[in-house]
């Protein structure tokens, strides 16, 4: 049986209304019976039931997703498994928002966080790219005691910050790793494609991919990457120039999670049956891409774990809890036409 507050109580040897003032840090109690209540919960193992709670207080927990004003079908997929997370949280009294903005404009994202107030929202899930700008805002949020997950794409240079997603440099190499194998050892060149390098889960990406290419395939050569920002016609045009100045493209990588608009405008430069390529992210676009052979391989992390993960990790802070590390650990995923 899981110790009550009577069995903590009893193995303390105080009262019972002892324990709720050391359990809910109120005044008033003596630094001695502080202690003996302390050390009697790491002997008897007491964990407090915070769901009942914070039920008897009606304490609401007021958690944000901060994600893109744009977007493709990436997105729609992580729209989809919040508003699925949302309505069985509520008898939880777990209130789950969203909010979608410019986040390439690192001052309209500095901006929303600096908006914030700590009685509106508990905590924020913000996927936007490396800015200053953006860094500074979250570091005050923290000082507010808002609490900050970076959902897919994190900051840069923050120390001991949450984290949801996958080994975005183990992604890169693992991209690499498939291009070389599947390239048989061909010579010739790699395009590499994104919305924007500002983001660090494609600077990441690109670091392990670079790393794994130079070390173990000689014979390749990666080019500059191609930032699309999402503009299906700068997409077809810079697309289109790179292989009008490079014959010998073998292989392209698409790092960004939307790969419908690269993917349609590397369709118009070349036979992609004929064309090494591999993308990121598990979509109806990508998937059917990956069945008639214009993909080689996808990438993935499931968007529903990164969701509740991201939930989990923000309750866990709030309720001033470690998060269960393991738990939360995103997994990569490499999907073939054969194992969809």
């Amino acid at each position: 049986m899981r110790p009550t507050t009577k069995d903590l109580a009893k193995a303390a040897g105080v009262s019972l209304a002892t324990v709720d003032r050391v359990l809910n840090e109120r005044p008033n109690v003596s630094a001695r019976a502080v202690r003996k209540v302390q050390d009697a919960i790491k002997r008897i193992g007491f964990e407090r039931n915070l769901a009942a709670v914070n039920l008897a207080r009606n304490r609401v927990y007021r958690f944000l997703f901060v994600l893109p004003e744009r977007g493709d079908q990436y997105l729609s997929e992580l729209l989809a498994e919040i508003e699925s997370a949302r309505a069985p949280l509520k008898s939880e009294l777990v209130e789950v928002g969203v909010v979608r903005l410019d986040v390439e404009d690192p001052h309209a994202v500095a901006n929303l966080l600096s908006s914030l107030q700590t009685d509106e929202v508990n905590g924020v899930a913000l996927m936007a790219p490396e800015s200053p700008q953006t860094r500074d805002a979250v570091l005050r949020l923290n000082e507010r005691d808002i609490s900050v997950v970076h959902f897919l794409s994190g900051q840069a240079n923050l120390e001991h910050h949450d984290f949801v997603g996958i080994d975005n440099i183990a992604a890169g190499a693992t991209a690499g790793r498939l291009i070389g194998r599947f390239n048989a050892g061909r010579g010739g060149t790699i395009a590499i494609i994104t919305e924007t390098i500002h983001a660090q889960d494609s600077l990441k990406r690109r670091l392990g991919f670079d790393r794994v290419i130079h070390q173990n395939f000689p014979t390749l050569s990666c080019l500059p990457t191609l930032e699309t920002h999402g503009d299906p016609a700068r997409a077809e045009r810079i697309i289109k120039q790179t292989f009008a100045n490079h014959r010998d493209i073998v292989a392209a990588y698409i790092m960004s999670p939307e790969g419908r608009v690269p993917l349609e405008a590397l369709s118009h430069c070349a036979d992609l049956t004929d064309l090494i390529v591999v993308a990121h992210e598990r979509t109806p676009f990508n998937e059917e891409a990956l069945r008639d052979e214009r993909l080689d391989a996808i990438i993935a992390q499931n968007p529903g774990h990164a969701v509740r993960s991201a939930l989990r990790i923000l309750r866990a802070r709030r309720d001033r809890r470690q998060p269960f590390a393991a738990q939360e650990k995103i997994r990569i995923e490499i999907l073939l036409a054969d194992n969809l």
